[in-house]
């Protein structure tokens, strides 16, 4: 035992038993990468696969949106009550296809269940209104009085898919309106970095459908007319006419200009885009305004009564005590 504690204490064995384990950690070291697991790259790729499958999914999504909201087929029993009854030809007016285009409605299926509405509705009211006076009012009424009440839910049935096509085009206008002036900007840096105006819109189209899907649509639809059609111009009209806002048709003519004649588009879109959000701002500060003369009326039938009773409820209770 001694004999092996003083060959331990030279120096020629710690020499090798350094040297020994210099040689397996540097075996070990080596070797470890094949062994181990590369955990670094296993996050890496699971972060990879988890983005594809998140841009598969939300591609699915749009797809099936668009075709929901772009490319549905008409329902078999409209069609074949407007083709039967040829209801076209009766009901069917000369901007009603605008005001489907303009409402966010296209296609055919958009056409024929406006023409089908406008037939129904009329139909639906009526019994409703006979439905009402039978059930609800005494028999023996006055018969003049009854058919005055079904002449006029006649008539309000004819208008009431006109109105709702005008409700749901003031609420998409006011969509596009909000966001017109973020996305005017957005197309300035586009085109001023040396994007076309195809890929501008694409661009904007892709960036502003978070805040208004309306105009995300209408900027595809621009893209996909400025791509096809033989007329850039046309394309520009279109987009104009469907949204039916002035700023809108002011930048129409600031693009038409610009393919006429070749003037600087950027700094027409600077100027533009500067009068889209003074005016967006002018609104907001009427909208202000309009405040105070609106929630008068409100304050003086709600608030003002339950102020006089709190106020006058001390000095009527101590006069009925002293009484």
């Amino acid at each position: 035992m001694e004999d092996i504690l003083q060959e331990a204490m030279t120096t020629k064995f710690a020499v090798s038993a350094l040297t020994a384990i210099a040689v397996v950690a540097t075996i070990i070291t080596m070797a470890l990468p094949f062994f181990g697991d590369d955990k670094l790259s296993k996050r890496m790729k699971s972060v990879s696969n988890e983005r594809e499958r998140i841009r598969q999914r939300e591609r699915a999504l749009q797809q099936k949106q668009q075709s929901k909201t772009l490319r549905t087929q008409p329902k078999t029993y409209m069609k074949n009550i407007v083709e039967r009854f040829s209801l076209s030809r009766w009901l069917n007016t000369d901007d009603a296809r605008m005001l489907l285009a303009s409402a966010g409605y296209r296609g055919s299926q958009a056409e024929i269940g406006f023409l089908f509405a406008r037939a129904a509705a009329p139909i639906g009211f009526v019994i409703g209104t006979i439905a009402y006076f039978y059930f609800f009012e005494e028999p023996g009424g006055d018969l003049f009085v009854e058919g005055g009440a079904c002449v006029a839910a006649a008539l309000a049935g004819m208008k009431a898919p006109e109105l709702y096509l005008k409700n749901a085009t003031s609420k998409r206008q006011a969509s596009i309106r909000r966001a017109f002036p973020d996305a005017l900007d957005l197309m300035l840096i586009c085109v001023e970095s040396g994007m076309s105006i195809e890929l501008a819109f694409k661009k904007v189209g892709q960036e502003t459908g978070s805040q208004s899907v309306p105009l995300a649509e209408e900027c595809a639809l621009a893209t996909a007319e400025l791509s096809f059609l033989p007329d850039r111009r046309q394309a520009y009209a279109n987009l104009a006419a469907r949204t039916g806002l002035d700023i809108v048709r002011q930048v129409a003519t600031v693009l038409n200009q610009s393919e006429k004649y070749g003037t600087p588009l950027g700094q027409a879109l600077r100027m533009t885009a500067r009068e889209s959000r003074e005016t967006r701002m002018i609104e907001a500060e009427k909208t202000a305004a309009s405040l105070p003369p609106k929630l008068t009326v409100p304050m003086i039938i709600f608030f003002l009564p339950v102020l006089m009773v709190v106020v006058m409820s001390p000095a009527a209770l101590q006069i009925m005590a002293l009484s």
